[in-house]
């Protein structure tokens, strides 16, 4: 933890880095206020907490003991239940878009552990991937019993990443209230900007160009928001000379294809915006543009073309962008 000095003249933040989830998580307190160390410190724990429960790297935790019978109830800790719960609703909130059924395409890609991808491109002797899963997947429907925190997934096991890196952005956002005059919640692309930011404006948050260019795509002003970005700039690889991603299409059961590579959704609620920056990407241009309006989602968009769009609920949130990425 280190206390820095701020942009704006005399003030101070208190910071803090480390990785949990597989990603860096970085927590900023602008002008603490005297309980804003231990509020960082519970920060990092509901990190700790999420990820001892819902990782899918461990084979003890929680949701891979589920995962290993998912047809067999089991009862399981708070974090672990709530997560899954919170993904049900999301299936059904994004008509089946967000799906986590994709552990074993997953698995299947050599995409079961964690990868080095920030070290450079990433390779796999495996045999080639399967052709995919059924084109019409059955919607998911898991048992779910909230008195006892009991779950049935069957008959397919889950993976929590995504959901589950915004639902502990969410809650480490929720021990920062009132830490500082404002406060950073940021954990690979999902982020949490409560309050006025480090000049008092707001809190300026650069749009990543997912081809690779050292300039933003875009910068967006918010406060008092939750942020989240999905893109194919990263977690991408090859198996037996096959191109694959982390982003699964439920239609087809093969990484998504639609024409999209990087989706950036703002909300209230962290953990919601991660799920639509998935579904949209998966979506495709005209599909996320018409859920983005239904949804009233602010969310801008990026094609393999270079092209970015942006919603309506989107533009009053954006001070700079790119037409055409570099």
């Amino acid at each position: 933890m280190a206390t820095t000095r701020g942009p704006l003249a005399g003030t101070d933040e208190l910071t803090r880095t480390f990785r949990a989830m597989a990603t860096q998580v970085n927590l900023r307190v602008i002008e603490p206020a005297p309980r804003a160390a231990a509020a960082i410190r519970a920060a990092e724990r509901v990190f700790r907490r999420i990820e001892s429960t819902c990782s899918r790297f461990d084979p003890t935790s929680a949701l891979m003991t589920a995962n290993a019978e998912p047809d067999e109830w089991h009862v399981l800790p708070a974090e672990c239940y709530d997560a899954i719960a919170e993904a049900e609703r999301a299936h059904r909130t994004t008509g089946g878009l967000f799906d986590p059924r994709c552990l074993r395409a997953l698995e299947s890609w050599g995409y079961d552990r964690s990868l080095p991808f920030t070290e450079g491109p990433v390779t796999l002797n495996l045999p080639a991937p399967p052709p995919g899963a059924r084109a019409a997947p059955a919607p998911w429907r898991p048992g779910l019993d909230p008195a006892a925190k009991a779950v049935r997934l069957g008959p397919d096991p889950i993976d929590l990443g995504g959901i589950g890196k915004g639902i502990a952005v969410r809650a480490a956002a929720a021990e920062l209230h009132g830490a500082g005059t404002a406060v950073l919640v940021e954990a690979g692309g999902d982020c949490h900007l409560a309050g006025r930011g480090p000049d008092g404006s707001g809190w300026n948050v650069a749009v990543e160009d997912p081809h690779g260019s050292e300039h933003p795509a875009a910068v967006l002003r918010l406060a008092d928001v939750g942020c989240a970005t999905s893109s194919l700039r990263v977690r991408h690889w090859q198996v037996d000379g096959r191109d694959v991603h982390h982003l699964v299409d439920p239609r087809t059961g093969r990484p998504g294809q639609s024409g999209l590579i990087a989706v950036t959704v703002v909300g209230i609620d962290p953990a919601v915006a991660e799920v639509w920056s998935k579904a949209l990407l998966l979506a495709g241009p005209a599909e996320a543009a018409a859920l983005a309006d239904r949804h009233h989602l602010a969310a801008l968009w990026i094609d393999d073309h270079k092209h970015i769009e942006l919603s309506s609920w989107m533009e009053p949130l954006v001070i700079w962008r790119h037409d055409h990425v570099a």
